[in-house]
């Protein structure tokens, strides 16, 4: 019977050794979540913004080489995010996270003009040939339903033409929950921003997945 424990062991064992040589072998992979106050982690301290935890939860997962990167500025919009996007791509990150709109909602900024910055950014990433998982936004309802059905509609439209990865909103069961957001009722805290990893992983494993594809294929 003890001839078999270390049997089973190893068994059990396999396939996390497994993922992790191959892990090794594709080499580390660095993702940037480029975005605003959501992503820089306003009212948050160090270790719980979004790519904190969420570069911990990847790590739990067994993604032990990927790093993630924060490139939130609070209180960007789409046009301050795509002036600022040749300085962040100077990390030369293998993907992207894009979370950006919130603040263009806020301001009631023109739904157009949210599309054209957010659609340069997309086109550039493109051309760059960097992954990217797009995080989609909702408009504030007191803006209208007019305003918000246009606003709302930003970011199939660029689904349509770039294929990212996407995850529709970012605050999916967050937004308006008052125990998962800091006292403005707008940032999330840090249960928060918990939610929002466990809501997006499953895209971030995808984004993962392009990006590794993408390495592979370059090689």
């Amino acid at each position: 019977m003890r001839f078999l424990r270390p049997l089973l062991l190893c068994l059990l064992l396999a396939p996390v050794l497994a993922r992790a040589a191959v892990q090794a072998d594709e080499g580390p992979l660095t993702i940037m979540a480029f975005g605003d106050s959501l992503v820089h982690g306003y009212g948050l301290p160090a270790g719980e913004p979004f790519p904190a935890q969420l570069e911990a939860r990847l790590q739990e997962e067994g993604y032990a080489d990927v790093e993630v990167i924060n490139a939130g500025n609070s209180g960007d919009t789409t046009a301050a995010g795509l002036a600022r996007l040749d300085w962040a791509l100077a990390d030369a990150p293998d993907a992207l996270i894009v979370v950006l709109g919130a603040n263009d909602g806020l301001r009631g900024i023109e739904p157009s003009n949210t599309f054209d910055n957010l659609d340069r950014i997309m086109a550039r990433l493109q051309a760059e040939g960097i992954p990217v998982l797009l995080a989609g936004m909702m408009a504030p309802r007191n803006l209208g339903q007019d305003y918000a059905e246009e606003f709302d509609g930003v970011f199939p439209r660029l689904v349509e033409t770039y294929d990212p990865v996407y995850f529709p909103f970012f605050l999916q069961d967050v937004a308006t929950v008052p125990e998962l957001n800091q006292p403005d009722g707008i940032h999330p805290n840090a249960e928060g921003v918990a939610t929002i990893v466990d809501n997006i992983l499953p895209k971030v494993e995808e984004l993962i997945a392009r990006a590794r594809g993408r390495a592979g294929a370059a090689s």
